[in-house]
C-alpha cells in the first residue's frame, strides 16, 4: 500500500510509525509525535533520526546533551531548526506541538547536533503554477550524515510541486536509488505515483504516501489550500544523493520556466513572523 491516511499507521505514542519494515523496504522511516504531558522516551536502535518541530517547540536530551528546539507555530510559518540523533542512542523528548522524526537505517555513527533554523538553504524552486519553496535541512550539500535526506517543500494553492514527475529508482551515473516518504500538512492536495505502483490519492494533513519505485508527481495544491510536504529519502549508496531522472514525456517543462516569473507567494521566509504563504492552512 502506497497511500496511507492518518490514523492507519498509528503505534502510541507515535500518530505515524513507518519503519523499514513496515514499509516493506530497507532504509527509510517516520515518526510523528503529538507531544503529551509526559515526556516521550525512545531509543534510534539501528536508524538515524532527526527531531524536526512541525508546531511547537521542545527539548532532546540524548548522549549527555540538551538541546532547546524553538520550533515553530506551523510549518507555513517558518523554517525551523533541529537535532540529529545517531544510531544506538536513547533520547527523551519534551515540549508541546507535532513533532517529526525521519530516520533512515544506517551504519556510521555521527555525534548528536544541533541544526540552527538560519543555516537551512532555502530555494524556490520552478516558475509560474510550478512554483514552490524547498527547504533544504538535510539534502547531501546541507548537512552531514550516514544515508538521511530529508527536505520539507511548501507548494501555494492552485500550484503543483514535484513536477515534472520523476524516479530515483535505478543506479545510474545520473540517478540515485532512493526509497522516499512524503508526509503531508495542510490540503487538501493530491498525489500521483505511477509506473511499477499506481496511486492517485487526495492528501491532508497526517496522511502519507510511499514510492518504493517508480515516477512520483505531481503533488498538487488545491486552490485555495497550501500544502506541505516533509519528503524522507535513503538508500544504498554510500555517497548521499538526490539525483532523479524526469519522466521523458514531461521534462520538457523544465524549459519553459525560463519565461515566467516565480509565484511571490513563494516568499522563502525563515523568520517566524506570519504566514510565508498567504493563506496557508496547518
Amino acid at each position: 500500500m502506497t497511500y496511507i491516511p492518518y490514523g492507519t499507521a498509528a503505534s502510541p505514542p507515535w500518530a505515524v510509525e513507518i519503519t523499514p519494515e513496515s514499509a516493506g523496504w530497507t532504509y527509510a522511516g517516520l515518526r510523528i509525535v503529538d507531544l503529551p504531558d509526559h515526556p516521550v522516551s525512545f531509543s534510534t536502535g539501528q536508524e538515524e533520526m532527526l527531531v524536526l518541530p512541525l508546531s511547537g517547540s521542545c527539548e532532546v536530551a540524548a548522549d549527555g546533551l540538551r538541546l532547546s528546539l524553538s520550533g515553530r507555530t506551523s510549518v507555513f510559518a517558518a523554517v525551523t531548526d533541529f537535532a540529529y540523533l545517531p544510531i544506538k542512542t536513547s533520547a527523551v523528548i519534551t515540549g508541546h506541538g507535532r513533532i517529526a522524526l525521519p530516520a533512515a537505517r544506517a551504519t556510521r555513527r555521527f555525534p548528536v547536533r544541533y541544526g540552527p533554523a538560519d543555516r537551512v538553504p532555502v530555494e524556490a524552486r520552478g516558475a509560474g503554477q510550478a512554483s514552490r519553496q524547498v527547504n533544504n535541512f538535510c539534502a547531501p550539500d546541507a548537512f552531514d550524515c550516514d544515508k538521511l535526506v530529508a527536505v520539507e517543500v511548501l507548494t501555494p494553492g492552485g500550484n503543483w510541486s514535484s513536477y515534472p514527475p520523476h524516479k530515483h529508482d535505478t543506479a545510474s551515473e545520473h540517478e540515485a536509488v532512493l526509497e522516499e516518504i512524503y508526509y503531508f500538512e495542510g490540503g487538501p492536495g493530491y498525489q500521483r505515483v505511477y509506473g511499477t505502483h499506481d496511486t492517485l490519492a487526495e492528501v491532508s494533513g497526517g496522511d502519507v504516501v510511499l514510492v518504493p519505485h517508480g515516477y512520483h508527481g505531481p503533488s498538487m495544491a488545491a486552490p485555495g489550500y497550501d500544502l506541505y510536504y516533509l519528503n524522507v529519502l535513503a538508500g544504498p549508496a554510500e555517497q548521499r544523493s538526490m539525483a532523479f531522472c524526469d519522466d521523458p514525456r514531461h521534462a520538457w517543462i523544465r524549459s519553459s520556466w525560463a519565461d515566467q516569473p516565480v509565484d511571490p507567494r513563494v516568499s522563502c521566509r525563515v523568520a517566524d513572523a506570519g504566514s510565508g504563504l498567504p493563506g496557508g492552512t496547518s
